[in-house]
């Protein structure tokens, strides 16, 4: 092998010395402008030495010559000034060298700092935030989950939502601008990075985050898959806290929710996304306005549910417990670590118990005194006998399974649920109180849906196709039918009880001109259910119970079982009423304002219970009951 030569040597170590970055080579000019200065200084001297004297002045003082000789690397025009010619000369190609050192090191500083902004662009600075909300994950659900996380922060001060997402840093803070706009005292910090690579978690700073929320990339094949990866990245993290992370993350298909538990274990709460929208929106579909109460409990900007701890009630029934607020909502209790919703007139909150409020907010729980029912107002009138129902669905995607089991919990038996889809008939089970039929056909065309006498059915619940299509074009199809719909209900001198899905909330105020009963955003009331149990994991649990068919739930039921028809009442009275029927009553919808978006469509969650109201045909009481 042959021995490198020196001018190899030398070309490998400067080679090496420019790969050490920005510092190395500002070092490297300092060392040439300093060889340059001694070297020109040395043959002035040296001519000195010898008698001739480069400079008209022969006192000049070697130490000033090594100055002014540092000065003219830096400063062309110093040069002007000089006298002799032999020591202009010099002067002259320290002057010239300068410039190349100078102009070097403008470039070498330039550059640093291009890079360091492109390094500061691509978000790959570590955040030092503590008790920040951690997003891992970048998709449409990112933007109410923000917008709900900032109005939750209000309360707060000054807060912070860290995002992490393989996705460019700019391009993230421009487009929750555009779509979430101010967060007022919340600042949004994105970060460029893999959430599922430890390096990269290091950035955002997990360990000192206040909760995390999982989401799936946008457009992944496997959304679980990433999800699962993600939170074992957090939890086997070698260098993870040893306090336990308080995780929330949306999970799409049952069947993984096992494996999620096993990596997520107690620190890890999941929301099942299409069983969740599967549950609203078959309960809504035989509740109208039903969408609207889910929304406005899941939703921070109005009333919420929150956990108090009272004192001065311990020893008080449930029922007591109810009448001492007046401005929020008793509907349940905390026992043993146990939810119990809609309690029974046998419970009593005791020490160490909480009871579970729906109010504006935790700071406006406060106890107020007992209010008086007016128990001559109250109803004695019985509900109407339950009979099979007839179900209509234009549309189709894969939560259309789980919406028939969750609607064969509550139909009576010899119900008919009809399907009509453009698509290859699925496999339905068999269920024992209903019958299911299938129709291959486009929603969207007008004789089909009249050839099917829509007006003959009592629920009709419009799906988008949100698995073959985008979100965009599943909404117009959506949006085609429920068109055709109002016209069928127009013309047939009926009202059509429509329940219709949206994949886009942008989407629902151009559907709203069709008077249909509900709409159910499937990303934006997923993306609150996350929101919510990222601020409190305690609700977990709370909605659990609500959106199952097990236990308590939500149902709007006519006004005139509660109170007498024409009584002009309190709410307390209202909740006498409920509690008759074993029922705790959390609001009233006012059927006038049914399509009014302005009046939140006549829905009143938690209203002030002195206030007084009179209810008339076709108003509701929202209530938590057991069917």
């Amino acid at each position: 092998m042959n021995k490198p030569s020196a001018g190899e040597r030398f070309r490998y170590w400067f080679d090496n010395w420019m790969a050490k970055g920005t510092v190395a080579l500002i070092a490297l000019l300092g060392i040439a402008t300093l060889v340059l200065v001694l070297v020109v200084f040395g043959l002035v001297e040296l001519f000195t030495l010898f008698g001739v004297y480069p400079n008209d002045d022969p006192e000049t003082k070697p130490l000033d010559t090594l100055w002014g000789n540092l000065m003219r690397t830096l400063d062309p025009g110093t040069m002007g000034g000089d006298e002799g010619w032999v020591f202009r000369l010099f002067m002259l190609i320290i002057t010239i060298g300068g410039l190349i050192i100078v102009a070097s090191l403008i470039g070498i500083i330039s550059g640093a700092f291009d890079s360091k902004v492109e390094d500061l662009r691509k978000g790959r600075s570590k955040v030092l935030e503590s008790d920040h909300t951690l997003i891992l994950g970048w998709s449409p659900k990112v933007f109410p989950i923000i917008s709900e996380i900032a109005t939750a922060n209000e309360s707060r001060g000054k807060s912070f939502i860290v995002v992490l997402a393989d996705k460019d840093k700019v391009e993230m803070e421009d487009e929750i601008l555009a779509k979430v706009g101010k967060t007022g005292k919340t600042r949004v910090i994105c970060r460029t990075g893999d959430p599922m690579d430890l390096t990269d978690l290091d950035v955002v700073n997990p360990y000192t985050a206040r909760s995390i929320i999982l989401l799936a990339p946008e457009g992944s094949p496997d959304p679980d898959s990433d999800i699962i990866k993600t939170a074992l990245a957090l939890t086997n993290n070698p260098r993870r806290k040893a306090e336990p992370y308080h995780i929330v993350g949306e999970i799409a298909d049952e069947a993984n929710l096992e494996a999620a538990n096993l990596v997520g274990r107690d620190e890890a709460h999941w929301v099942l996304g299409a069983d969740l929208i599967g549950r609203i929106t078959v309960q809504s579909c035989r509740q109208s306005g039903l969408s609207v109460v889910y929304s406005e409990l899941l939703d921070f900007d109005g009333d919420e549910i929150y956990f108090t701890e009272q004192p001065s009630l311990y020893g008080k029934s449930y029922y007591e417990a109810q009448l001492n607020f007046v401005d929020s909502t008793v509907i349940g209790m905390v026992k043993a670590g146990v939810v119990q919703l809609n309690c029974t007139d046998s419970a009593i909150y005791e020490a160490g118990d909480q009871l579970i409020v729906i109010a504006e907010d935790d700071s406006t729980i406060r106890l107020a005194t007992p209010g008086v029912p007016d128990e001559a107002s109250l109803s004695s009138k019985k509900g109407a006998k339950a009979k099979p129902e007839r179900t209509l669905v234009l549309g189709y995607n894969t939560g259309l399974s789980g919406m028939l089991r969750e609607l064969h919990e509550y139909v009576p038996a010899g119900s008919l649920v009809t399907v009509l889809a453009d698509v290859e008939k699925p496999d339905f089970p068999a269920f024992a109180k209903m019958k299911v039929e299938f129709q291959r056909g486009d929603a969207t065309s007008r004789k089909l849906l009249d050839a099917l006498k829509v007006e003959s059915y009592d629920h009709i619940i419009v799906l988008a196709y949100r698995d073959t299509l985008d979100a965009q074009r599943a909404d117009s199809k959506t949006l085609i039918t429920l068109l055709q719909l109002r016209d069928i209900e127009e013309r047939a001198g009926v009202d059509l009880n429509i329940v219709s899905e949206m994949l886009d909330d942008r989407n629902r105020e151009l559907a709203e001109v069709t008077n249909a009963d509900d709409f159910i955003v499937s990303d934006k009331l997923i993306s609150l259910a996350l929101s919510q149990v990222s601020e409190n994991r305690k609700l977990t649990e709370v909605f659990g119970m609500l959106f199952s068919a097990d236990g308590p739930e939500v149902y709007l039921n006519d006004a005139d079982l509660y109170v007498a028809g024409g009584a002009e009442v309190d709410f307390y009275t209202v909740l006498a009423g409920a509690r008759r029927r074993g029922e705790t009553a959390i609001g009233f919808r006012v059927a006038a304002d049914a399509h009014n978006a302005a009046a939140n469509y006549g829905v009143s969650v938690n209203p002030k219970k002195s206030d007084r109201v009179t209810f008339a045909a076709g108003d509701k009481v929202i209530v938590l009951a057991e069917d």
